[in-house]
């Protein structure tokens, strides 16, 4: 059997990968609060994971691998977008949620074998918070339940923060009712306009962290083998996590393997509305970006560094798909995946060095084994791709003198035409050049190009 090997982030290296049970590998992953568009950052532990539910379904059999992702459906973004909007919570947690689904469904993502909702499973959120109570790790406080941080002597663990780090660096609500500043909410109360369950500290709804540690129980149980989500995530979500389940089951040990990817940037920086660079899926899907693009941008970067989204990549991952889909394009698939694909990206998800073999397997003329790894790592069939088959516009192109580009390839090849003494053969290239509406001259920095008002760019892609 494939050996997997995974970074863990509770251990800080890299482990071969051995599930609890075989028969039924378990995975949780953080989903989504559902008051808005998912925007590109949201995006990429839902594309990170889903190849790795990928390669657990390729190596463990479809029937023996279980994902689950959860949407947060109660929250006080939500409660906010509905008192502003003058909606109702529930119509709007629906509409999201679809949004969601339709949204990551367009960058190839396959749904999760489960993806409750937080409010289906208020009774056991309480049912765990009474426990950790009987139990002496958790208080009731002013009709609030909090978690009692120092109950839990490895808090911090995970992150690799000692509680005074996290005192001292964290913006934590230092409330009156609290213990310890650090102390964090079980429960809290509703008032009339907010949305609450009955519970033993009056009308309320949870707080955030207790929701994964309930779900995470009632789907998986008290130990399962892959936790995974953003690194923002870490502390403090995931940390809380940890300390309430493994104190609610002690028999248990929660996540054995804990998986963060890094944060997205668009062109350089962080991602923000002041900035301009906000972008949600939909609104690249909407400008005509194809979510099989927005996916390979997502893979040609390994899922544990830093992501920059920019438009140049989008463009370079666009010509790099429509060549893959023209000489796949009614190509039986090989019925094997390549193992040598197989065993770079079990290679803790080396999506990167994927890709790279995938340009291998084109240059070898390796049409069906090429399309049997689109299809392994989410790519759409070509059958079922119509943009490819249309010709690129000029501003596809991007810089004329982008060196990874099409341009440059033939530049390059007439300079070294020309350098050889093979003049006849070069004049013939700048013919066809030429001919695709680009004016060529050579400068003391070597050749130049200059698109005029013929450029046709489908021409200059015929020539690649």
């Amino acid at each position: 059997m494939t050996t997997i090997k995974l970074h863990n982030t509770k251990t800080r290296k890299k482990e071969v990968f051995t599930p609890l049970d075989p028969e039924n590998v378990r995975m949780y992953v953080c989903g989504p609060t559902v008051y808005d568009r998912a925007h590109l950052g949201n995006a990429r532990p839902v594309v990170v994971f889903d190849v790795l539910y990928r390669l657990l379904r390729h190596v463990y059999g479809p029937d023996h691998v279980t994902y689950v992702r959860n949407f947060t459906d109660v929250d006080d973004k939500i409660n906010a977008r509905a008192a502003e909007s003058g909606r109702s919570i529930g119509e709007i947690t629906a509409e999201t949620t679809q949004w969601f689904l339709d949204d990551m469904g367009a960058l190839g993502a396959l749904e999760p074998n489960e993806m409750p909702r937080a409010t289906q499973y208020i009774p056991q959120m309480v049912a765990m918070i009474e426990d950790l109570i009987a139990k002496g790790h958790a208080y009731a406080a002013e009709r609030h339940v909090l978690f009692a941080v120092d109950s839990y002597k490895t808090y911090g663990a995970l992150s690799g923060r000692t509680v005074d780090d996290m005192i001292a660096g964290a913006r934590v609500e230092v409330a009156p009712y609290k213990r310890n500043p650090m102390d964090f909410v079980l429960w809290k109360p509703s008032n009339e306009d907010q949305p609450g369950w009955e519970s033993p500290w009056g009308r309320g709804r949870p707080g955030w962290h207790i929701e994964c540690s309930a779900m995470a129980y009632e789907l998986l149980g008290e130990s399962f083998d892959i936790h995974g989500g953003g690194n923002d995530l870490m502390f403090p979500h995931h940390e809380n996590e940890i300390a309430q389940s493994c104190c609610a089951h002690p028999e248990g040990g929660f996540a054995q393997v804990w998986m963060h990817n890094e944060m997205l940037q668009v062109e350089g920086k962080k991602m923000s509305k002041s900035l301009g660079n906000f972008f949600t899926v939909h609104d690249l899907l909407e400008q005509g970006v194809p979510g099989e693009v927005i996916r390979f941008v997502f893979l040609s970067t390994h899922y544990r560094k830093p992501m920059d989204w920019t438009a140049k990549k989008a463009d370079e991952a666009k010509r790099i798909l429509k060549t893959w889909f023209q000489i796949t394009d009614g190509i039986t698939p090989s019925e094997q995946v390549p193992t040598q694909v197989v065993e770079i990206l079990s290679n803790d998800l080396n999506t990167h060095g994927v890709i790279s073999e995938m340009h291998a397997l084109a240059n070898r003329n390796d049409e069906a084994g090429l399309k049997a790894t689109m299809n392994f790592l989410g790519f759409p069939v070509s059958e079922n791709v119509a943009w490819f088959r249309e010709p690129m516009t000029m501003a596809s192109f991007g810089n004329l003198h982008d060196k990874t580009g099409p341009l440059w390839r033939l530049l390059t090849e007439w300079q070294e035409l020309r350098n050889a003494k093979k003049f006849e053969a070069a004049d013939v290239l700048k013919a066809k050049i030429e001919s695709c509406g680009i004016k060529l001259s050579v400068g003391s920095a070597g050749p130049d190009a200059t698109a005029t008002e013929n450029f046709d760019p489908a021409k200059l892609e015929a020539l690649k």
